[in-house]
């Protein structure tokens, strides 16, 4: 039986790790790469770096703060921010992550999402949506620029194209639920699944150890995703895996901080 993946995910400004409100008052909480070492030894499955950097001075030292990171991790990167380009993709991976997560370019520019997937695999293709819900449509529609502006496309409708496209993986974000923590988005979660056949990773809502039981127990997606609590300590990677184990939810354990198969 495949394993649910627990995914940390850090938001990185000009080389440091933030935390902030819709990437407002922005303040430093650490180095990425001692973050990302803890998370490994935490027991996490993978883990997603934000480049929420504003200039091309702060994507440079993005690039640093991967090929460090890649020393020390033991465990997938995803980078996601700032990819306009195949080109970009090119030298995030050389860099050292294992896959990207393209949002808004892909957008604008589907034809990216088949270049990166021909170029470098689909595996290593991860689409990002934001996803927001249209009470007047009654459906979910895309959204860019850190889910502030709204797309005219459908949530659905671009999951299945992404995939045709190449997508190897669906990072699929409430914007209903991001930040409420109040529980994963399940009636999008479960629409999203059933459009698509690879693997998703919800976001979005997360607020307690419970919750990841409640997601996998309700849906079918391989991994969730989730920030602040993690980073605050509300909750860890070790509480949400030994709760969904109890649980029958088959997950990578770790004993002592090591992972292993158990």
């Amino acid at each position: 039986m495949i394993k649910k993946r627990i995914i940390p995910c850090l938001d990185v400004k000009d080389g440091r790790v933030v935390k902030g409100i819709n990437f407002k008052g922005l303040r430093d909480v650490g180095d990425p790469v001692e973050m990302a070492a803890r998370y490994n030894a935490a027991g996490a499955d993978e883990l997603v770096f934000l480049d929420v950097s504003a200039t091309d001075e702060g994507h440079d030292l993005m690039l640093d703060v991967i090929k460090r990171t890649a020393e020390v991790l033991f465990i997938p990167l995803a980078i996601g921010g700032g990819i306009r380009t195949a080109d970009d993709i090119g030298r995030l991976l050389k860099a050292g992550a294992d896959k990207v997560s393209i949002n808004s370019a892909a957008l604008a520019r589907p034809e990216l999402i088949r270049e990166a997937a021909d170029r470098f695999g689909s595996q290593c293709v991860c689409l990002s949506v934001d996803a927001g819900w249209d009470e007047e449509a009654q459906d979910w529609f895309c959204f860019t620029h850190g889910g502030k502006k709204k797309t005219d496309i459908r949530v659905l409708d671009w999951v299945t194209e992404g995939e045709k496209l190449g997508a190897g993986e669906i990072l699929l974000t409430s914007m209903e639920g991001d930040g409420t923590k109040d529980g994963f988005d399940l009636p999008l979660l479960k629409a999203v699944e059933k459009a698509v056949t690879v693997p998703v990773i919800a976001s979005g809502g997360a607020g307690s150890a419970d919750d990841f039981v409640e997601l996998f127990r309700e849906t079918d997606v391989s991994a969730g995703l989730a920030a602040s609590i993690f980073h605050n300590e509300e909750t860890t990677v070790g509480e949400v895996k030994s709760l969904l184990s109890d649980a029958g939810i088959p997950v990578r354990l770790t004993a002592g901080g090591v992972p292993n198969e158990a």
